[in-house]
């Protein structure tokens, strides 16, 4: 039913047909999610409502889009890309998430948070100004909803003069459980029909910005939202509507309805000899120093599981916050507490720290405010794509002033430095990926601003890498050289900021090589570059280019731009003569 679907087919389907096409979707999102990983359970409770609106509106003249966009598996398998739906977060295949390069039913390509009103309304004001007649409407989650972009939206409403549908997609949850008031607050109009009155009174709210409230209805119930759609449909002629519903995530499979938030995202290892999940060992070992130090507080944003929180969180309810996705809010608080003396951790992926730049910049580091960032996910992601892929944090930190950063070569490493910063006297960022291993043996003492020297320096070259991808890489080139008569040095860089000019001026080898699993541009090996503008030396970066970085494993990209051993390799011998 789904192979060669249009939407023309979709709106002469009668409601049994309707309720087939939900299951078969449901259960194609589902054998291809645990074949090549991707969101599930948000996108099971989003069936019946995306064929709802397929058969309602008219797509693509008819413009919608996603907030966040993870949740568009069935859209996707409605407009025509059914049979490419197997290539799912796959290299060249479909992208994970709305994407305007690939199927003219994308008009917005979304990846964060927060930003699907915005986008909404100036759809909908470039239709007005343009004399056209189109739809607009925003899909938004509850846990989206606390987002401060959305306020400042709906704080333009009446200004722009326009028209959009925002549908509220209410399941209590973000990737955790959706928190604060405002989720209070539509869980108050989530009640009963005892309420009614009560309720209508209180939605008044969304009426002062402009909006029309309408709900709140059983978003998985087919025939109710074909009816309350269209409904909606016909106030959009001469008002803005928000239709409030409630969804089951998870929806139609029961091990995900139980487990929403485990199976928010699947994910399909990069590597078969994983020791540990960085994230994991942050949480035990933070856990561990927040028992002798009561100074210690974690922060996050609507990510707490995921983050390896979840053991802190239950362990010391006092100092624990989630604030929602609210990346922007989480830093300022942060930098607040450090003021008053508390020593603030704020775990986030490095995707979503983009969204704090000002923040860190002058809260925190204007202050020289002790706060620890701490950047999951960095360097390559892998098959969410262009808009997860964690490869500009040490471009838009290495130029902030008074900001430390360290970059660990194993797990082992990575507990020393957690152990390190509950002494340090200042802003201090440490970035590491998701899967990790204990690699070495030994491990020197960390020192603010001082390298280690894996393999001593030769005359000819050395490797100086930073972060466990790209030790690894420089060990395997090393060894390979080796075998075919190349000697090179290698330099374990664990901090970024402040280099270490010590060591860097001994260097007297003629070749340095820089690794990094960031972009060229701003990163590691841009700040050695300028700290030998001046001399004669030779030096190669290997760092990814100036460019968004599509879907696909680890491997594959690393190797498609060129960070890999061949290449490294073949540059040095040639380099060397």
């Amino acid at each position: 039913m789904l192979e060669n679907l249009t939407d023309n087919r979709i709106k002469k389907m009668t409601l049994p047909q309707l309720s087939e096409l939900c299951e078969e979707a449901r259960q194609k999102i589902i054998s291809t999610v645990y074949k090549n990983g991707g969101h599930l359970s948000s996108n099971l409770g989003m069936v019946e409502l995306t064929v709802a609106l397929h058969y309602v509106f008219d797509f693509p003249e008819d413009k919608i889009i996603f907030d966040v966009g993870h949740q568009c598996y069935t859209h996707k398998l409605l407009s025509g890309r059914y049979g490419k739906f197997d290539t799912l977060r796959k290299r060249n295949g479909l992208s994970g998430f709305p994407k305007r390069e690939e199927s003219v039913y994308d008009c917005y390509n979304t990846g964060h948070a927060g930003t699907s009103v915005s986008a909404a309304l100036g759809l909908a004001k470039a239709r007005d100004v343009k004399n056209e007649n189109y739809k607009v409407i925003a899909i938004i989650g509850d846990g989206s909803f606390n987002n401060g972009l959305v306020y400042e939206a709906f704080n333009s409403l009446r200004l722009l003069n326009t028209r959009i549908l925002l549908i509220l997609n209410d399941n209590g949850m973000s990737i955790a459980p959706t928190v604060g008031s405002m989720h209070n607050y539509l869980e108050f109009l989530s009640k009963s029909s005892e309420q009614k009155e009560k309720r209508e009174k209180h939605a008044n709210i969304f009426n002062r910005f402009g909006f029309a409230y309408d709900g709140v209805y059983d978003g998985n119930n087919l025939s109710e939202m074909i009816e309350k759609l269209r409904e909606a449909k016909l106030k959009l002629e001469t008002q803005s509507v928000i239709l409030h519903v409630a969804t089951k995530k998870g929806k139609g499979y029961s091990f995900c309805e139980e487990n929403p938030e485990a199976t928010h995202g699947i994910s399909i290892s990069s590597s078969k000899q994983i020791s540990d999940e960085y994230s994991q060992v942050f949480g035990d070992t933070l856990s561990e120093l927040a028992e002798k130090d009561e100074r210690i507080i974690a922060v996050t944003a609507a990510m707490t599981t995921s983050l390896g929180l979840g053991k802190f969180f239950e362990k010391f309810p006092d100092r624990s916050v989630d604030v929602g996705i609210c990346e922007e809010h989480a830093t300022i608080l942060c930098s607040a507490m450090a003021t008053q003396g508390l020593k603030p951790y704020y775990a986030v992926y490095s995707t979503f720290l983009q969204r704090s730049f000002d923040e860190i910049l002058i809260d925190i580091c204007s202050q020289k405010l002790p706060v620890t960032l701490c950047i999951d996910r960095a360097g390559i992601s892998g098959s969410d794509g262009e808009t997860h892929q964690g490869v500009f944090d040490l471009s838009f930190l290495s130029f902030v002033p008074n900001l430390t950063i360290a970059v660990p070569k194993d797990i082992e490493e990575f507990k020393d430095m957690l152990r390190f910063s509950v002494g340090f006297d200042g802003p201090l960022a440490i970035r590491y990926p998701r899967e990790g291993k204990h690699i070495f043996e030994r491990h020197e003492k960390i020192e603010r601003g001082k390298w280690e020297i894996l393999k001593a320096p030769e005359d000819k070259a050395v490797i100086i890498a930073c972060g466990e991808r790209m030790i690894n890489l420089a060990l395997a080139a090393e060894r390979l050289l080796s075998e075919s008569g190349t000697e090179v040095g290698v330099i374990n860089a664990r901090f970024v900021k402040p280099l270490d000019t010590e060591l860097l001026d001994k260097l007297e080898c003629g070749l340095i090589v820089t690794l990094e699993d960031n972009a060229l541009l701003g990163g590691f090996g841009s700040l050695v570059d300028t700290y030998f503008c001046e001399s004669k030396r030779l030096i190669k970066n290997f760092a990814y280019s100036d460019e968004f970085i599509p879907q696909g494993s680890v491997d594959e990209l690393m190797r498609d731009y060129g960070i890999n051993l061949k290449d490294i390799c073949d540059y040095i011998k040639n380099a060397c003569g």
